[in-house]
């Protein structure tokens, strides 16, 4: 589905929501409050800006009594996205966000990522894909990383651990161009970018990826990935929280002049090693 044709469809999730919501008498914060989000929420669900996540569609249809019509639409929209379905709300929210703060523990972010790093992730994590599946996957990663080109693209900030410019993921050919890439993104002016070094030794969050997405008329959104699974948080508390850590990192990393010099360095170190294989 393309991503008018999709989002046409959320367009029609919204307008049914409203049109089913009216017709039990129920005001915006009245819906809201019985499927524990805010009416304002309930409201961004109707007008298509936000998209409910799978349980609070169902939790909908019981208490419109819809007979699944929510859950069942939802399913069909991310079933037809070309992103896994813990990480596809998360894309939504990215294209709306005014402002996106990544830490990369140990994978170059999808926003920053290259074709051929891509695919070579992609392959790490399930060796016996086709070529076709993973070709599809990498326009999708593809697809997300054009944001970054975008006029209207989000100010966008990533810490890199060293790790991720020292792991060869794809070979020293790929990591050559990743980096490269990498630096011409920083000198285009269109992200900050620092990374962590080694001598930093421990932090916080250990280890773990992390994201801060803040948006103009909606409150700012945490995700966090495990093993097959992605979490999307709202709650003050555990943002505040975030934010911090995120600071934290900020103040320890290399500065934004001495990160680039470290990611030119390690590039010319993979190039020369591409160079006698």
């Amino acid at each position: 589905m393309a991503n008018g044709s999709r989002q046409a469809a959320w367009e029609f999730f919204g307008a049914e929501l409203k049109r089913r919501r009216e017709e039990a008498g129920l005001t915006q914060s009245a819906l809201g409050m019985r499927v524990f989000v805010s009416g304002g929420y309930v409201g961004q669900f109707e007008q298509a800006i936000r998209k409910p996540q799978l349980d609070v569609a169902e939790r909908i249809d019981e208490v419109l009594q819809t007979d699944g019509f929510f859950g069942r639409m939802w399913r069909k929209l991310i079933k037809e996205q070309p992103y896994t379905e813990y990480f596809a709300h998360a894309a939504e929210l990215e294209r709306l966000a005014t402002e996106i703060c990544d830490f990369a523990p140990a994978v170059v972010p999808g926003l920053l990522q290259t074709p051929e790093y891509a695919r070579a992730v992609f392959l790490g994590s399930n060796p016996l894909a086709t070529d076709e599946y993973v070709e599809e996957l990498v326009r999708a990663r593809m697809d997300r990383a054009a944001l970054l080109k975008d006029a209207t693209r989000p100010v966008y900030w990533a810490i890199l651990h060293e790790t991720v410019l020292r792991m060869p993921v794809g070979g020293p050919e790929t990591m050559t161009r990743q980096l490269d890439h990498i630096a011409a993104t920083v000198r285009e002016r269109k992200v900050l970018l620092q990374v962590l070094p080694f001598a930093a030794g421990a932090y916080s969050p250990m280890g773990k990826m992390m994201r801060l997405m803040e948006f103009e008329d909606a409150p700012p959104t945490v995700y966090t990935e495990a093993v097959f699974s992605g979490n999307l948080l709202d709650d003050p508390a555990v943002v505040k929280r975030t934010a911090a850590s995120y600071d934290q990192l900020r103040a320890v990393a290399l500065s934004p002049e001495a990160s680039l010099d470290l990611i030119d360095s390690t590039s010319e170190d993979f190039r020369r090693c591409a160079s006698t294989t």
